[in-house]
C-alpha cells in the first residue's frame, strides 16, 4: 500500500519554507519574526506577534518584527484581499510550531530528559531538574537553517493564550504620539527632495521646456514626458515645480469619455465577455421578474497622506524606500522600468499612507527612482501633491450592474442572472510583461500603459466578486464584460468589485421580498442553506432590534448579507439612515463569522473602519472628470465622511477558535452600502440605482415597493 501523501505548507509557507527566512532568536532574549506581509494600518504586525509567542510559548512583549525587505524576506506576493492572517498566520504559526519542536530535540538530547517532561516557559525549556536552556541559549546553533516540513503541528485552539485576546497594537504609540514611524519622516544624510511635473492631462506630451527662473542649485531631470526637479530644501522644489509649470509647453487633446454618460461608455465600449458561472437546475415558472441596473462612478483611494518614496542610486544598484503592498512586485516593474536586473534593485517597506488596495505607493517608487539618477549616491524624496493623489492614482472602476431576478408562484427563488460590466480590477505591479508604473508609459522610450485585468473566481474574483449570490435559487448565472480600452488607469480598492455586486444582489433581495409580501430578513433565511450566513443574519438583526423597528417618516433601517469573495469571512449590517436634507447614517449593527479570531479588538477596528468607509463611497465619492483630465483632485472636489458624519457602529464577532481565521478588512464593505441603499427605500420609498446617493442620484430613483 502507498503512503499516504503529506499535507501540503500551509499559506505562503510552500513559496518560502526555508525557516530561517521567517523565524530568529537573539541571545539577549528577542524573538525576531520576518513576515513578507506589510503594515498598512490594519494591524497585522500586531495579529503576527501574537501568533508567533502563542506557539514560541513567549512572553508577547519579546517578539520583535523585520519589516519586508527585497531579497531576503519571504516572498507573500502583495498585502490584499483581506489574506493576510489567513496566509501569513497560517505560515508563522507552523514555522513557529516547528521551531519549538526543533529546540526542544535538542534540548531534550542535551539535558537527558525525554520530550514529554520538557516544557517552555517564556522561552526557557524546564525539565525535571530545573531550567535545560532556551532559544536564546541555542541562538547561534543555526538551528532553524533548514526547510520546514508538512509534520509540524500546530497547538490547539484550546491551548492558546495570546491569540484570542485583544492586545495593544504595536504600531499605534508612535503614530499616536506623533513619533517618526512613516517613510514621510525619513530624513537619511544628503537628502534631496523632488517634485514631479505631471502633465496637464492625461494624453499630453511635453513638447518643450523653455528656461525659466528657479532657485539656486535645482536640478532639472527629464526623460521624455517625466520631469522632475530636484533641490536642497523641499520648499526650493515646490517653487521650481510651479515655475517650470507654468513655462511647459505641452501638446494635449481629449482621451475621457463624458462623465454625464459613463454608464452608456461601459456598454458600448470593447470587452471581453465570459460566463463566471452558471447553474441551471430544474426550475419552476417565474411568476414575478424583477429587473434593475446598478451604476458605480469611479472612486478613488483618497488616502489622507499623499503617496512618498525615497530612491538612491549606488553605481549600478538602486535602493528603494517605500509604503508598497507588494515589495517584491514593486522590484520587478522597477526592474521592467528602468530596464535592469532584478538583483540590482532593493525595495525597502517603510509604512506610509495606508490604503486597502492600489493607490500612489508603487508609481511615486518609480519618480524617486528616476528622479535620483540626476543625483548620483544621494538618497531622493518625492512626495506627490494632494493633486498627484488624487488626480493620478489608480482608481476603482466605474461599473454597471444588472440583474434579473424571478420568484415563483409560492414566491420561491427561481432565477438570478447578473451582468458585471467594468473594466479589470487589478493593474498591480509584477503581474504581466508590461510595468504598470505611471511614469513608465511618460519615458522617452514609453511603455505600453497594459489593461487591468479580472481574476477568476477561483481566485475570488474581481469585478465579479461576489456577484454569485449566497441564496438557493435553481437558475443563476453571472456574466462578466471586462472593457479592454482603459482611458483612467484602474485597479484594485477594498473589495474590488464586491461592494458594487453585494448592493445589487442584496437590492433585488428586498424587492423580491416585497414582491412575495415577507419580510426582508425572513425571506433571506427561507432561502439560505449555508448555516453561518444565517447565523451572522440572524444576530445582526437582533442587535438591531429588526423585529421591533418601528416606521417613522424620513427614517430608515435596512439590512444584507454577503460572504466575502463567496471564500471569506461571512458578514451581515443592518444600517439606520435618517433623510434630511442629505442622507445621514446614523447606526450600523455589524455580526462576523471570521472563523479564529487572532486579536478581537484589531478586528473589531477593522470591521468599522471598512462600514466607516463603505458609507463614505455609498454617500459621497465619485471621481470627477472632464475630456481630459480628472477634475476631483482637491478635497472640495472629493468629498469623503468627515468626523461629525461618522455613524455610531457595533459589533458582534461569532468567534470560531477551531476554524482557519480569515481577514476583517473587507467583508463589511459590501453588505455596509447594501444596507445603507434598502435603508433608503425604508426612509424615502426609493431605490437607489446609481452611486453615490446624493440628492441629485436619489431623486433619479425609481420609487418601488
Amino acid at each position: 500500500m502507498s503512503a499516504k501523501p503529506s499535507p501540503p505548507l500551509p499559506g505562503s509557507l510552500a513559496a518560502n519554507p526555508r525557516l530561517s527566512r521567517w523565524l530568529g532568536f537573539t541571545a539577549s532574549g528577542r524573538v525576531v519574526i520576518r513576515p513578507g506581509k506589510v503594515e498598512i494600518g490594519q494591524g497585522i504586525l500586531t495579529a503576527l506577534s501574537q501568533i508567533a509567542a502563542d506557539e514560541l510559548d513567549v512572553a508577547l512583549s519579546r517578539i520583535d518584527v523585520t519589516t519586508v525587505a527585497t531579497p531576503d524576506s519571504p516572498d507573500e506576493g502583495v498585502t490584499s484581499g483581506s489574506l493576510s492572517v489567513q496566509n501569513s498566520g497560517a505560515a508563522l504559526r507552523h514555522v513557529c510550531a516547528e521551531a519549538r519542536a526543533i529546540f526542544l530535540q535538542v534540548a531534550a538530547q542535551r539535558s537527558g530528559a525525554s520530550l514529554i517532561e520538557l516544557r517552555v516557559e517564556d522561552g526557557a525549556f524546564i525539565g525535571p531538574q530545573g531550567e535545560a536552556g532556551s532559544y536564546w541559549q541555542l541562538a547561534d546553533q543555526a538551528l532553524l537553517d533548514c526547510d520546514a516540513t508538512p509534520g509540524a503541528r500546530a497547538k490547539p485552539a484550546a491551548a492558546r493564550r495570546i491569540a484570542g485576546q485583544s492586545a495593544p497594537r504595536r504600531d499605534l504609540p508612535d503614530k499616536v504620539f506623533g513619533r517618526p514611524r512613516f517613510l514621510h519622516d525619513m530624513r537619511p544624510p544628503g537628502l534631496l527632495h523632488a517634485r514631479v511635473l505631471r502633465p496637464p492631462s492625461r494624453a499630453a506630451t511635453l513638447l518643450d521646456l523653455p528656461a525659466a527662473k528657479l532657485p539656486a542649485g535645482t536640478v532639472i531631470h527629464r526623460d521624455g514626458s517625466f520631469l522632475a526637479v530636484l533641490a536642497e530644501t523641499e520648499a526650493d522644489a515646490e517653487t521650481a515645480a510651479t515655475r517650470l509649470a507654468a513655462a511647459a509647453c505641452w501638446d494635449e487633446r481629449d482621451s475621457l469619455p463624458e462623465e454625464g454618460a459613463m454608464a452608456d461608455w461601459l456598454r458600448a465600449a470593447p470587452a471581453d465577455e465570459s460566463v463566471a458561472f452558471e447553474r441551471s437546475d430544474p426550475a419552476p415558472a417565474a411568476a414575478h421578474i424583477v429587473t434593475a441596473s446598478f451604476f458605480r462612478p469611479p472612486v478613488a483611494h483618497a488616502s489622507i497622506g499623499p503617496s512618498c518614496a525615497i530612491a538612491q542610486w549606488h553605481g549600478e544598484r538602486v535602493e528603494v524606500w517605500s509604503h508598497t503592498q507588494g515589495p517584491y512586485n514593486l522590484r520587478m516593474d522597477l526592474a521592467k522600468a528602468l530596464r535592469m536586473p532584478e538583483a540590482q534593485v532593493l525595495v525597502r517597506h517603510v509604512e506610509g499612507a495606508g490604503c486597502y488596495g492600489h493607490n500612489g505607493a508603487d508609481d511615486v517608487a518609480l519618480d524617486a527612482a528616476l528622479a535620483a539618477r540626476a543625483a548620483p549616491g544621494r538618497p531622493v524624496r518625492v512626495l506627490w501633491t494632494r493633486a498627484d493623489e488624487l488626480g493620478w492614482s489608480p482608481v476603482s472602476s466605474a461599473m454597471v450592474v444588472d440583474v434579473s431576478a424571478s420568484l415563483d408562484a409560492e414566491g420561491r427563488l427561481a432565477g438570478f442572472e447578473v451582468d458585471v460590466t467594468s473594466n479589470g480590477h487589478s493593474s498591480r505591479p509584477g503581474r504581466g510583461k508590461l510595468p504598470t508604473l505611471l511614469a513608465a508609459a511618460h519615458l522617452a522610450e514609453p511603455f505600453a500603459v497594459p489593461p487591468a485585468i479580472n481574476h477568476g473566481l477561483e481566485r475570488g474574483g474581481s469585478a465579479h466578486r461576489n456577484a454569485v449570490p449566497l441564496y438557493r435559487v435553481p437558475s443563476l448565472r453571472v456574466r462578466l464584460r471586462t472593457v479592454t480600452d482603459m482611458p483612467i488607469r484602474t485597479s484594485a480598492m477594498r473589495g474590488l468589485g464586491a461592494p458594487v455586486n453585494v448592493w445589487a444582489i442584496e437590492s433585488v433581495m428586498d424587492e423580491l421580498a416585497a414582491r412575495a409580501g415577507r419580510d426582508p430578513l425572513d425571506f433571506r433565511l427561507d432561502h439560505i442553506d449555508d448555516p453561518r450566513a444565517a447565523e451572522v443574519l440572524r444576530a445582526a438583526a437582533d442587535m438591531a432590534g429588526w423585529s421591533s423597528r418601528q416606521a417613522r417618516e424620513g427614517g430608515g433601517f435596512g439590512l444584507a448579507v454577503a460572504r466575502y469573495k463567496n471564500l471569506g469571512g461571512w458578514c451581515a449590517v443592518v444600517a439606520e439612515v435618517e433623510a434630511e436634507a442629505e442622507i445621514r447614517v446614523r447606526r450600523i449593527w455589524i455580526a462576523a463569522d471570521l472563523g479564529e479570531v487572532v486579536n478581537p479588538d484589531g478586528v473589531v477596528n477593522q470591521l468599522e473602519g471598512g462600514a466607516i468607509h463603505a458609507t463614505s463611497q455609498a454617500l459621497k465619492e465619485a471621481v470627477r472628470f472632464d475630456r481630459r483630465r480628472i477634475t476631483s483632485d482637491s478635497w472640495d472636489s472629493y468629498p469623503i465622511l468627515r468626523f461629525q458624519e461618522v455613524p455610531e457602529v457595533e459589533v458582534r464577532l461569532l468567534d470560531r477558535p477551531d476554524q482557519p481565521p480569515l481577514g476583517a478588512g473587507e467583508p463589511s464593505f459590501g453588505p455596509t452600502v447594501a444596507a445603507i441603499a434598502n435603508a433608503i427605500h425604508g426612509a424615502l420609498g426609493v431605490r437607489p440605482r446609481a452611486m453615490p446617493f446624493t440628492v441629485e442620484n436619489l431623486a433619479q430613483a425609481p420609487q418601488l415597493p
